[in-house]
């Protein structure tokens, strides 16, 4: 919606340089942008694109203010600001409350007048939905779960059962939250499935991708904290506790009953075995996966880049060798 850079500046108190009543109704890329564009200066790798910007205004850096042929919003973290500032500019779409004919509501459940479910919605047994709460078309809330106010279920989310979400959640198309764990015991007839009975508890200002799965807790809860952040295809298992402000990019994978401190960060395919305790504050990098407890904060990586075929074959050939080298360096230490 159009609003004026002063009002915004005000807003989030920040300095403006340049027209306060110059209005702006969309965002943009530095060099996309148009003359009723917001856009933001975050990194010097894209520092030679702002002279040439057409946007109403930049947010940038006081140091990048001379350098912005129009308006220029100071902020000591540009892209946070931009963040905040996007969120007015571009607010999510709203709706009206009400409940679609096709949706199916059991008896025992409970859903604030100020929520809207959409077409195939179903909401199961002793369930409550919060106040102005919107459940997407085809979502599935399982008997005994509780969404908190001011959640959004895009689309196809499903909670299975003892799912309790706190307040102001986001869960995109695909989600699956409190389905089983994977939990089975190997007897000489075969596997034998282990009940999952525990539950799933996601707290406040939490936002989980598309196809990201949480399951239940096989005994008591698996627990996501507090402002976590999880990207598309994660996958979280059974007991796992993830701490507050801890964000996963796509495809990392936590095993069973693993705890993670907050404000953790787990780049693309990373993860955790089972078992252990992750301390605030580490960075697990790309492709890198952890075996054992971490107790000290800090980036932890242990992956292998992409080489040309044949530097790789080398490698591995080295690797191979390694065995047969350190029996040699045995024998000649012995001498």
């Amino acid at each position: 919606m159009p609003i004026s850079l002063g009002e915004l500046a005000t807003r989030f108190g920040c300095e403006l340089i340049g027209d306060p009543d110059t209005e702006v109704s969309g965002v943009a890329s530095l060099l996309n942008a148009g003359p009723q564009s917001l856009t933001f200066l975050a990194s010097k790798a894209y520092k030679e694109q702002l002279p040439s910007t057409k946007a109403a205004a930049v947010i940038l850096r006081p140091d990048d203010a001379a350098d912005s042929p129009v308006a220029a919003i100071l902020a000591d973290d540009p892209y946070a600001c931009y963040a905040r500032m996007a969120a007015v500019v571009c607010p999510p779409p709203s709706f009206a409350p009400g409940v679609h004919p096709s949706a199916v509501v059991e008896a025992t459940a409970s859903v604030t007048e100020s929520a809207h479910l959409a077409p195939n919605v179903v909401v199961g047994e002793r369930s409550t939905i919060g106040e102005n709460v919107y459940l997407g078309p085809g979502t599935v809330i399982g008997p005994d779960c509780h969404i908190g106010d001011d959640c959004r279920f895009i689309a196809n989310v499903t909670l299975a059962r003892a799912v309790a979400i706190g307040k102001r959640g986001i869960f995109h198309p695909g989600v699956v939250l409190g389905s089983d764990g994977f939990g089975n015991a190997m007897t000489p007839d075969g596997w034998v499935k282990v009940p999952q009975v525990g539950g799933v508890v996601i707290g406040n200002d939490v936002e989980i991708g598309s196809n990201t799965c949480v399951d239940c807790g096989a005994i008591g809860d698996t627990v996501i904290e507090d402002g976590v952040r999880l990207d598309n295809l994660c996958m979280i298992a059974h007991n796992v506790r993830v701490g507050a402000h801890t964000a996963m990019a796509s495809m990392v994978a936590i095993a069973g009953s693993t705890t993670i401190g907050k404000r953790c960060m787990f780049a693309g395919m990373g993860g955790a075995v089972g078992h252990i305790t992750i301390c605030d504050d580490v960075v697990v990098a790309a492709q890198s996966y952890v075996s054992k407890d971490v107790t000290v904060p800090g980036v932890y990586l242990a992956s292998f880049p992409a080489e040309p075929a044949r530097e790789w074959a080398k490698q591995v050939g080295r690797f191979r060798r390694i065995e047969a080298l350190q029996n040699r360096v045995k024998k000649l230490e012995k001498k």
